[in-house]
């Protein structure tokens, strides 16, 4: 019995650092910005086909916000950045 208690404490531990690595990078809607720019900021920053950038963009026109990458902190945090500096509205979460 010990064995398997011990064994469930380490995959929980486990469980638990790997969602401490998963990060997303969610995009929201804004009332300034232009389908073609964000489609063009998804595509040269985030690395996205012009089809999955379309996408995004209207399920952010329709939904209020979405997804649009997810991975570590470390590959997301210069993403960030980069959207910001565009002038779209993003938040990095854990």
């Amino acid at each position: 019995m010990l064995q398997a208690t011990e064994t469930q404490v380490e995959e929980d531990i486990l469980t638990d650092i790997v969602l401490e690595d998963e990060w997303s990078l969610v995009l929201f809607n804004d009332n300034h910005n232009t389908f073609d720019h964000v489609i063009h900021c998804l595509v040269d920053i985030c690395g996205h086909d012009a089809l999955q950038a379309e996408q995004c963009a209207m399920v952010v026109h329709f939904k209020g916000k979405c997804t649009v990458k997810s991975g570590e902190y470390d590959e997301l945090a210069p993403i960030f950045k980069s959207l910001t500096e565009k002038d779209l509205t993003v938040e990095l979460n854990a």
